[in-house]
């Protein structure tokens, strides 16, 4: 059979991207598909927009630790709007260098929301990145589902009153009170962010800790740096109900209490954003977690598709979906064995202020395999003796005793992520405790403690069971 394209890719987020150029650079005849923006989630509405505004929020806290060097600087007022307009037109530049990326690479674009007619065919209907485009179908031999993932909110009463990120980078203006509902990743971002611009914060989650699934006790460092932050947390705490009165939101909680603000910024999670696909044309069969199942190919149950990225129940994480994306088309166009990626490894970063990354084991995670030897600092970084300011670094090492591999570095502290990423090159090649003892640090640096930390704070037992 003749196809008009060797590869149609349905979706021009990062990992959709990478592996439709990489196919094209094949020789692949390859066709992508877009409905929203190019780019997708984290150049639009994710990564790019929101480091831009975290860093935007830590100006303020620059003026004022610049008085112990002896600067008499004033903080001056936040202008909300030219933060967004700055921060649309870098976008928008983004945008433009994506497209031209693709065109650059012989890739054919299709402007308009893609929706399966079979395993190999697929119509594009208008969207409203392009509502005037006539309609098409188009013909593929192979077919990748790239098109991430959306907000949730949950089904409670008012739930329509609260935001989620999508609608947190195009605010009007900065509320002056905000209550996010939420302690992972974009939750504790964005709290950093709105704190650090002058908003009061309230953080709402179930749980004891924030960030479920990291390092104990890098998670309870992170509690204390969110009280250094100024956010008010309700811990244990689940919501019940949003009204209105008058101008105020009023957030409800199982506790009694009521929590009242401008804006309610719900962070509770992300779905596959597959629903209006047609994958019901297909034989593609979805987990129970509403996440499209796939083997180790990428390869889902209807032969020739493959999804890729956040649609998929793996590491939902930009970096990891430009792997999967790129791994795909070499595996699948390419001459040579396709490149290797190690997951295992995949480095993580909070982009709260002070930023968390890590990379590896956590602590409990390590002992369930064996005994665990932890190396633990916590001190003052250099600039913060001098400024005053309330904020640790806080480090941590997880050694497997019986090989002495470094299966775990953490980080809390200011640049973790700029430290951590050289890091992750170490213990992605397994190196050990005294590797690290014999690399001279740079001094003076916070980093050279990860290479001075000597004396082994304490020993962890193999978990039982």
């Amino acid at each position: 059979m003749s196809y008009d394209f060797d590869l149609l890719v349905i979706g021009a987020g990062s990992g959709g991207v990478r592996c439709a150029r990489i196919a094209a650079s094949h020789g692949a005849r390859v066709a992508i598909a877009e409905s929203r923006h190019w780019g997708g989630t984290c150049v639009n509405l994710g990564c790019v927009p929101k480091k831009l505004m975290v860093q935007a929020s830590e100006y303020g806290d620059m003026v004022d630790d610049s008085h112990g060097f002896g600067w008499t600087s004033t903080r001056g007022t936040h202008d909300w709007g030219k933060l967004m307009a700055a921060k649309d037109r870098e976008i928008t530049r983004l945008n433009g260098i994506y497209v031209s990326m693709l065109e650059k690479a012989g890739i054919t674009l299709l402007t308009g929301h893609a929706r399966f007619v079979d395993g190999h065919s697929v119509r594009i209907e208008p969207s409203p990145l392009a509502p005037d485009e006539a309609p098409r179908t188009v013909t593929a031999q192979r077919i990748v589902i790239a098109t991430g993932s959306t907000p949730v909110k949950p089904d409670i009463l008012g739930a329509e009153l609260a935001i989620t990120s999508d609608e947190a980078f195009h605010l009007p203006q900065r509320p002056e009170r905000v209550v996010i509902i939420g302690s992972g990743y974009i939750g504790l971002e964005f709290a950093g962010i709105f704190a650090g611009l002058g908003s009061k914060v309230d953080l709402v989650y179930r749980r004891d800790l924030p960030l479920r699934g990291f390092d104990e006790e890098m998670r309870s460092a992170m509690a204390e740096a969110i009280d250094a932050r100024g956010i008010t947390q309700h811990r244990h705490t689940q919501f019940t109900a949003i009204t209105k009165e008058g101008t105020d939101l009023v957030l409800t909680l199982d506790n009694g209490q009521h929590l009242r603000a401008d804006c309610v910024f719900m962070a509770t999670g992300r779905r596959p954003k597959i629903d209006a696909l047609g994958l019901e044309n297909t034989a593609i069969t979805i987990a129970d977690n509403g996440r499209i199942k796939v083997d180790t190919n990428s390869e889902t149950a209807q032969p020739g598709v493959y999804a890729i990225g956040d649609v998929t129940d793996r590491i939902n994480l930009t970096p990891v979906a430009i792997a999967e994306g790129h791994n795909l088309a070499d595996r699948l166009f390419g001459k040579e064995p396709a490149r290797q990626w190690c997951y295992a490894t995949t480095p993580k970063a909070v982009f709260f202020s002070p930023p968390l990354a890590t990379v590896g084991l956590t602590e409990e995670e390590a002992a369930r395999n064996g005994v665990v030897d932890i190396y633990f600092t916590r001190f003052t970084p250099m600039r913060h003796t001098l400024t005053g300011r309330k904020r640790k670094t806080v480090m941590k090492l997880v050694v497997d005793q019986k090989s002495q591999k470094v299966v775990g570095v953490h980080i809390l502290g200011d640049d973790a992520p700029e430290m951590l990423q050289g890091v992750a090159i170490a213990v992605t090649a397994e190196l050990t405790k005294a590797d690290f003892d014999r690399t001279i640090g740079i001094h003076p640096t916070s980093a050279e403690e990860l290479v001075t930390m000597r004396t082994r704070t304490r020993e962890t037992p193999k978990a039982e069971g």
